[in-house]
């Protein structure tokens, strides 16, 4: 295996595939809302992501007392939230600001740890991105602070999810991803169990669910997996920063989801910043 600082150029199109992927499923969520909600849509993500984590990964080999429980219950907490947040927020609002406005989640767990000068610079732009972002004004109309609130909720989950998922990492290995998306699903999947029932569980809403899952859970986690170990992690952090502009470029293409010129100067401040905070890391 190569080492994680080596870089071999493939990896970066192997990890941009999963970010394909990604936004690919999201695509195929919203199209989902409109038969089960993004709650029900909720359900199936975490619901067929736990069974499909779960036969790769045999969760049930983790000794649990290596650890901290509380770290992994709040960890598996974080990951079925910022899901079920993110979904609402894509109900509300297009792909790529509801990408966008998430997105601040990591990049605040980044920049909370930086106390350099330039720093700041990172974070002016995160802040000006955010204002460029918000509905204000007449113009902006397909943009609501409903949506919004729920995205920025979906990030701070998301930030959450890295704190403590670095944490039950290092006690328990990878095979806690597994555990962890069970308990965001034992946690969430009830919501859209209740409030769809047995529609649920039809075939046409079964398959769309699975499609999902694979998606934007099970295929993006395994192609990172292989390029995480074969390209550095600064290259890592500055092909991550293209997510927005590629969801909003998804959410254009097979949603009509268009975007005002505002709304892309918010983006670009916030990849730049992003992006920025990568180059400017340094190693901890």
């Amino acid at each position: 295996m190569e080492n994680k600082d080596s870089f071999a150029p493939w990896a970066v199109a192997v990890f941009l595939l999963a970010v394909l992927a990604v936004q690919s499923g999201a695509v195929f969520a919203k199209k989902l809302f409109e038969l089960i909600g993004a709650e029900g849509a909720t359900s199936m993500r975490l619901g067929f992501a736990a069974i499909i984590l779960l036969v790769v990964f045999r969760p049930w080999r983790i000794d649990f007392k290596k650890g901290n429980v509380r770290n992994f219950i709040i960890y598996g907490l974080a990951l079925g939230a910022m899901n079920f947040f993110f979904y609402k927020a894509l109900k509300e609002i297009p792909i790529g600001i509801a990408v966008g406005l998430e997105f601040t989640g990591p990049l605040s767990v980044a920049l909370f740890y930086s106390r350099r000068p330039i720093d700041f610079i990172w974070i002016a732009l995160v802040i000006l991105g955010l204002i460029l972002l918000l509905p204000i004004g007449d113009e902006v109309n397909n943009v609501n602070f409903k949506g919004v609130l729920f995205a920025l909720v979906a990030g701070f989950w998301w930030a959450i999810y890295i704190i403590f998922g670095r944490k039950v990492g290092k006690d328990y290995g990878l095979p806690i991803v597994s555990a962890g998306m069970i308990v965001g699903a034992i946690l969430f999947a009830p919501i859209g169990i209740i409030t769809e029932g047995a529609n649920l569980f039809t075939p046409t809403i079964l398959m769309y669910g699975l499609i999902v899952a694979l998606l934007s859970s099970a295929i993006p986690f395994a192609l990172e997996l292989i390029a995480m170990t074969h390209i550095p992690s600064k290259t890592y952090g500055m092909l991550s920063s293209a997510e927005p502009a590629v969801g909003a470029l998804f959410g254009i293409i097979f949603l009509g989801e268009h975007l005002f010129v505002i709304q892309w100067s918010g983006l670009a401040a916030i990849i730049i910043a992003s992006i920025g905070a990568t180059l400017t890391a340094r190693g901890r």
